[in-house]
């Protein structure tokens, strides 16, 4: 386990459910509070490896977006999609990303720092196809199917936004 510190709070109304968050320097583990100490250890562990995980992708600077894009572009692309520019921005509500290719930019919305990096490098690949086919046509959708999670992934951001009560992508509705 790492070196951050723990605080592990037992709840007697709490029966299954385990949950952590980051207060300032501490990991906050919540646990039921009839949890053995071999559960509790075991629980402890996974939350704090889920939690510094959920920082490092985080942590992703606009430099670490490019070079990952241009290995998903090697990898899925035959390193034919080479953008010019990836950065997160705060400012797409609707998408979740978006790609201009007169000046090979890429723009993710913040919002994907929050899901699995499956899902990050699915918009990437995305993103990387409209540099290649600018619509969402059969030959668009061949470059995107290249990459072995696509479904999933389309899958999990429907989900996602459902869940959270917003209209997915035009892309998604078909």
């Amino acid at each position: 386990m790492s070196g951050a510190e723990v605080e592990v709070r037992r709840s007697k109304r709490r029966r299954r459910t385990v949950s952590a968050y980051r207060a300032e320097e501490r990991i906050v583990v919540l646990i039921p509070a009839a949890f053995s100490a071999a559960e509790e250890a075991e629980w402890v562990a996974t939350m704090v490896k889920r939690i510094e995980k959920a920082e490092q992708r985080d942590a992703l600077t606009d430099d670490d977006l490019l070079a990952r894009a241009l290995r998903l572009s090697d990898t899925y692309l035959g390193g034919l999609a080479t953008p010019e520019s990836v950065r997160w921005v705060s400012n797409q509500r609707t998408r979740w990303g978006s790609c201009t290719p007169g000046d090979r930019s890429i723009r993710l919305s913040e919002r994907l720092q929050q899901m699995p990096a499956w899902v990050v490098d699915y918009v990437l690949v995305h993103e990387l196809a409209h540099l290649l086919e600018p619509s969402h046509d059969a030959s668009f959708w061949a470059w995107v199917d290249r990459y072995p999670k696509s479904r999933k992934a389309q899958g999990y951001l429907l989900g996602w936004s459902q869940g959270a009560r917003i209209t997915p992508p035009q892309e998604f509705a078909d």
